[in-house]
């Protein structure tokens, strides 16, 4: 048994502008599956793909209080694309924002909800992921989250190490996931978490019971109204586990 990531869910006060940004900075195309919920996801993509992980922006009134556990890292060909994206954001409506990230040569940003997200200089890691460069998430222990999502998905350990880790579809295609050490301890739910799916035939029961084994628990969440499993990881961030497909 195993997962895939299949997409990011980003909590939004509204979803249809927020989404309408992010299909800008992205080149995606934007569907809805009812009011309130914003798919995103390339052109011509046929769900699910490892070769994107899909972004899912759900209408939400809580405000944003903290930085974001999980953002996304754009990626760049070039000096000059790098600059002429970050000017394409600014006019879409996202402006530059200071994390602590001192003198670096990526650019981090924030959408115009205040999420996270980096433009990063072109690095020849991502020259074939598409806009998406990687997912990262911040944690205290990567190398523990890289044995927690290594056993819950087919994905490839590329890299770990005690200050990150890396993981890929073992297709070799998409983005990357990406674990790395922040000092910043988590103090709410993420209004930005991963969404995972088992593949068609699985059970979906025994599928959450085999996470719970590798560490997963269950957050404090009202299920009563959804088919999904909530879940979190060994760092208490939020996930959920889909059905198969």
């Amino acid at each position: 048994m195993a997962t895939r990531l299949v997409q990011i869910n980003m909590k939004a006060h509204d979803d249809s502008a927020l989404g309408r940004f992010w299909a800008e900075a992205l080149g995606w195309g934007v569907d809805s599956e009812g009011p309130g919920v914003t798919n995103l996801e390339p052109v011509g993509f046929v769900y699910p793909d490892p070769v994107a992980v899909c972004v899912d922006l759900i209408s939400h009134p809580e405000p944003k209080t903290t930085k974001n556990r999980v953002h996304l890292d754009l990626a760049t060909a070039s000096a000059a694309h790098q600059e002429e994206l970050v000017a394409r954001l600014r006019g879409l409506g996202a402006t530059l924002a200071d994390v602590g990230q001192g003198d670096v040569p990526w650019t981090v940003m924030a959408d115009p909800e205040g999420n996270e997200f980096c433009v990063l200089e072109p690095r020849p890691r991502y020259r074939d992921t598409g806009p998406v460069a990687a997912v990262v998430v911040d944690c205290a222990d990567p190398r523990e989250m890289a044995r927690f999502w290594d056993g819950a998905m087919d994905w490839t350990l590329h890299e770990v190490a005690d200050d990150h880790a890396t993981m890929r579809s073992a297709e070799g295609v998409g983005p990357y996931l990406e674990f790395v050490r922040t000092p910043d301890a988590k103090s709410v739910w993420n209004r930005v978490h991963l969404d995972v799916r088992p593949y068609p035939g699985e059970d979906p029961a025994s599928e959450a019971d085999r996470l719970r084994a590798l560490g997963a628990t269950d957050p404090d969440f009202d299920r009563s109204a959804i088919h999904w499993t909530i879940l979190a990881d060994p760092e208490g961030n939020e996930f959920c586990l889909l059905t198969p497909r």
